[in-house]
C-alpha cells in the first residue's frame, strides 16, 4: 500500500514539472526554479535566476552554450523574487502568470486574448510566445515577449511602435550590471514627423542616431555598416513604423543592446575567444550632444569652436558663443518675411536636423520638394527622403533646423531656405558665376584669377619672411641675441603677418586665457592653423622669460611636447606661435561632466603615457635638463588625435649634468601643484616635476580638482584624500 502511495506521488510529482528537454509549457504543468525551457536549436534557455544578490531570484531568457551567462530578456526585471520558490504557470485562457511562494502574482503577460489550447514556448528566434498548441502555424501568437524588450534586441525583434495597437516596442537599460530593473537611459522611436531613433536619459534627448536614409541612420552610418553577416531593415506603413536586424549567416550568434551607461552596440559572439566583441557602436563625441550648438549651426569636433552658425545665419548671443555656449543657436542675418523672394542654400556633407516637424512623401521628386517649400511660408529646409539610386521622396522641415553636424558618410544634401538677398551676398564671397560656365571667357578669367592669387601668395610670403637686410625691421631692438648672433633657429614672424592671421585679434579667434596672456587661434596666408600666445604687459613674463621660453623650447624635439614655430616682438608687444592643438587642454574634458565621458580608461592612460614620456625627455633624455616647474592639467594640450604636449616654459629652468637640484627666493606656479620643498623653502628638482606629475595622475583618475575637491567626512583635499584612503586599506 506505501509502494503505491509512493509511486502515484512520483508520477503527480513527475507530471507536474517540466522536463529540461521541453520547449513549451502548458496549463497542466509548471516552470519552478530549477526547470528550464530550451528552444528545439539548443540556443536560448528560459528559466529562474540571480545575479550577485543571490536572495533576488528572476525569470529570463539567456543563451543556453554561452558562459558567462548572458541574460537577453527578463519577465521581473523590477519586481525580483525574494526566494526560489516561484514558479511560472499558463492559464486555461492563455495568460502566463509568475507567482511567489504565497500564490501571489510578481508578473502576467496579461494576454488579452482566450486560447482554446494555449501553450507557452521558447523559439529558436529566442521569443518566448504564447500560442495555440493545436494550431502548427508558428507565426500565429497570442503574445511575445519579442513586444516587450529589456537592454537587448535579438535579430529579428522591431524596435518601434504599432500604430493600430498603440503598442510601443523600446530598449531600456539595466539599472546596473546586476540590477535589470530599468535604468535611465532608453532607444526607442520617436514616431511624430519623419520616425527617427533617440537615445534618452530619462525624458531627455541625448543623442539623435537620425532618421533612416534608405541605407543607415543619417546621423550615424558608423553604426550600421554594409556587412555580409547583417542586414537592415526600416519598416513604414499604415499600420507600423520599425527597425529591425538581420543575420544572414545562422552561425553569427549576435544581439544589440543598450549598456547601463546609455551606449549603444552590436554585439557578436566569438567562439575561439569565448567573449563577446563589438561589431558596431555609437562613437559617442562631443558633437553628438543632443542640440549642442542649438539652431542653425553645424557641429564639427574637429575644430577648436565645435560649433558654428551656417552660412546666413549669425549667433543670436554673441557674447554667449564667444564664451562657446551655444544653446541658443543662430538666426538668419536677414530675416525671411512671407512676401520675401527667398531660394535654398545647399548644405553638403552634414547630418539631417532633427525630423519630429517634418512632412515627407516617397513619390514626390527633389524638384517638386523645392516647389512645396517655395508655397509654404513656414517651411525652412528640404531633402531627399532615400539617398539609394541618386535620391527619391522628399522631406519638408516647418520648424527650425537643429542638431546637425559635419559627416563624411551615409550623408544626404539638405537644401536651408534663405531670403534672396542673403544668397547673393554669399554667391559673391564665393567664386563668380562667370567661372563656373565653362566657357572659354570663364577659364580665361579663372586661370587670371589663379595667377593673380599665386602672386599675392608670393607677396605674403615675401611679406612674413622678408628680405635679408629688413627680415627684423619691424621688431624693434628687443629681438633675441647673444654675441650679434640669433642665439636659437626659429621662425620670426612679423606683426602685420600675426594680425592678419588672428583677424586682429578677434575675440572669436579667442582660444583662452592663461597665466600670462590670451591665446589666439590663426591660419596663415598658405593655410597652417598656429596658435598665438600674445604675452600681457602686466603679465609678469618679461624679456628674461620671454626669451627663457623661446631658447628653451626652440631647442627640445618630441612628440610629447608642444612644438614652437616661432616668435614676434614689436615694441611691447611680445608674441610666441605654436602648433595649433584642436583639442584645447586636458583640462578641458577631464573637469567637465560632459566632455569626460569623451576619455575612458584607455584614452587616459595614453595621456598619461604621453605626458610621462615628455617628462622623462625633459629630465633625461633632452640634451639640456629641464625643470617645468609649471606642470598642471591646463599645460597639457591635445592635438587632433588626443595626444598629449606638454606647454607653458615660461617658468622652466635647465641643470647641468651633474646638478640635482636649485633654490630660488621667487616662488612660482601654481598652488596645489608645487611639492612641499619648493612651495615652502624656495627648491626645486626633477622630483618637484614629478610631485605635480603624479597630482596631475590624481586628477585625471578621478575628475576631481585637487583644490576645488571636498569631502563631509573631512577637509583634506585630493592629495590628502587619497594617501588617507591608501592608509585605510
Amino acid at each position: 500500500m506505501e509502494v503505491s502511495v509512493l509511486l502515484l506521488y512520483f508520477l503527480l510529482f513527475s507530471i507536474s514539472r517540466i522536463s529540461t528537454a521541453l520547449d513549451s509549457i502548458s496549463p497542466n504543468q509548471s516552470l519552478r526554479d530549477g526547470d528550464f525551457l530550451v528552444s528545439a536549436g539548443q540556443i536560448f534557455e528560459l528559466g529562474f535566476f540571480n545575479l550577485s544578490d543571490s536572495k533576488s531570484r528572476y525569470l529570463g531568457l539567456w543563451y543556453k552554450n554561452i558562459s558567462p551567462r548572458t541574460i537577453v530578456w527578463v519577465a521581473n526585471r523590477d519586481h525580483p523574487l525574494s526566494d526560489s520558490l516561484g514558479m511560472l504557470n499558463v492559464t486555461s485562457n492563455g495568460n502566463l502568470v509568475l507567482v511567489n511562494s504565497t500564490n501571489d502574482v510578481v508578473w502576467s503577460s496579461n494576454t488579452t486574448t482566450t486560447v482554446k489550447e494555449p501553450v507557452g514556448q521558447i523559439l529558436q528566434s529566442g521569443n518566448f510566445v504564447v500560442r495555440d498548441g493545436n494550431d502548427s502555424n508558428l507565426a500565429n501568437i497570442f503574445w511575445q515577449s519579442f513586444d516587450h524588450p529589456g537592454d537587448t534586441l535579438l535579430p529579428g525583434m522591431k524596435l518601434g511602435g504599432n500604430l493600430v495597437t498603440g503598442l510601443n516596442r523600446f530598449l531600456s537599460s539595466w539599472k546596473g550590471t546586476e540590477d535589470p530593473a530599468p535604468g535611465l537611459f532608453s532607444l526607442q522611436m520617436q514616431l511624430n514627423g519623419y520616425p527617427q531613433l533617440l537615445l534618452k536619459k530619462g525624458n531627455k534627448v541625448e543623442f539623435r542616431p537620425g532618421s533612416w536614409n534608405g541605407v543607415s541612420f543619417s546621423g550615424n552610418a558608423d553604426v550600421l555598416k554594409p556587412n555580409p553577416s547583417f542586414t537592415y531593415e526600416f519598416v513604414l506603413n499604415k499600420e507600423e513604423i520599425y527597425y529591425t536586424i538581420h543575420t544572414q549567416n545562422n552561425l553569427v550568434i549576435s544581439r544589440f543592446t543598450i549598456d547601463p551607461s546609455g551606449i549603444p552596440q552590436l554585439l557578436t559572439w566569438d567562439d575561439q575567444t569565448h567573449e563577446w566583441t563589438i561589431f558596431n557602436a555609437a562613437v559617442l563625441d562631443q558633437c553628438e550632444n543632443y542640440a549642442l550648438c542649438g539652431a542653425y549651426s553645424n557641429c564639427n569636433i574637429k575644430k577648436s569652436s565645435v560649433c558654428e552658425c551656417l552660412d546666413g545665419f549669425t549667433p543670436k548671443s554673441p557674447k554667449d558663443w564667444d564664451s562657446q555656449v551655444w544653446s541658443d543657436g543662430c538666426v538668419p542675418k536677414t530675416p525671411l518675411k512671407c512676401k520675401d523672394k527667398s531660394g535654398f542654400l545647399k548644405i553638403e556633407s552634414s547630418k539631417l536636423p532633427d525630423t519630429s516637424s517634418c512632412w515627407f512623401d516617397e513619390k514626390t521628386d527633389l524638384k517638386e520638394c523645392e516647389r512645396l517649400c517655395l508655397l509654404n511660408c513656414s517651411c525652412t529646409a528640404y531633402a531627399n527622403l532615400d539617398i539609394r539610386d541618386g535620391g527619391s521622396g522628399c522631406l519638408l522641415w516647418f520648424d527650425k533646423l537643429i542638431d546637425m553636424r559635419e559627416i563624411t558618410e551615409g550623408m544626404q544634401d539638405l537644401y536651408v531656405r534663405l531670403a534672396a538677398s542673403e544668397l547673393d551676398k554669399i554667391e559673391k564671397k564665393g567664386m563668380p558665376q562667370s567661372l563656373k560656365s565653362g566657357t572659354i571667357a570663364g577659364s580665361v578669367i579663372l586661370g587670371l584669377v589663379l595667377l593673380l592669387l599665386f602672386c599675392m601668395w608670393m607677396k605674403n610670403l615675401r611679406k612674413k619672411h622678408g628680405i635679408a637686410n629688413k627680415r627684423y625691421e619691424d621688431r624693434g631692438d628687443d629681438y633675441i641675441t647673444e654675441g650679434g648672433k640669433q642665439d636659437v633657429e626659429f621662425q620670426m614672424f612679423n606683426m602685420v603677418t600675426i594680425s592678419e592671421a588672428t583677424n586682429s585679434f578677434s575675440s572669436s579667434n579667442k582660444l583662452g586665457q592663461g597665466g600670462f596672456g590670451p591665446v589666439y587661434k590663426g591660419t596663415l596666408v598658405e593655410g597652417q592653423e598656429i596658435a598665438v600666445k600674445r604675452l600681457s604687459r602686466s603679465s609678469g613674463q618679461g624679456m628674461n622669460e620671454f626669451k627663457n621660453e623661446v631658447t628653451l623650447i626652440a631647442k627640445l624635439q618630441h612628440r610629447n611636447l608642444v612644438k614652437l614655430l616661432g616668435c614676434c616682438i614689436h615694441g611691447d608687444e611680445k608674441m610666441l606661435i605654436y602648433e595649433y592643438m584642436p583639442n584645447k587642454s586636458l583640462d578641458y574634458f577631464i573637469f567637465d561632466q560632459t566632455r569626460s565621458k569623451l576619455l575612458d580608461w584607455n584614452k587616459r592612460v595614453h595621456i598619461i603615457s604621453g605626458i610621462a614620456r615628455g617628462l622623462l625627455y625633459l629630465h633625461q633624455d633632452s640634451r639640456l635638463k629641464i625643470i617645468h616647474r609649471d606642470l598642471k592639467l591646463s599645460n597639457i594640450l591635445l592635438d587632433s588625435n588626443m595626444n598629449p604636449k606638454i606647454s607653458d616654459f615660461g617658468l622652466a629652468r635647465t641643470f647641468g649634468a651633474d646638478q640635482t637640484q636649485a633654490n630660488t627666493g621667487r616662488i612660482v606656479g601654481t598652488y596645489g601643484y608645487m611639492s612641499p620643498e619648493y612651495a615652502i623653502d624656495g627648491l626645486f628638482s626633477t622630483k618637484s616635476d614629478v610631485f605635480s606629475f603624479g597630482v596631475l595622475l590624481l586628477e585625471i583618475l578621478t575628475g576631481k580638482k585637487n583644490r576645488g575637491f571636498c569631502h563631509p567626512d573631512h577637509d583634506l583635499n585630493l592629495l590628502g584624500h587619497n594617501p588617507a584612503i591608501c592608509l585605510k586599506q
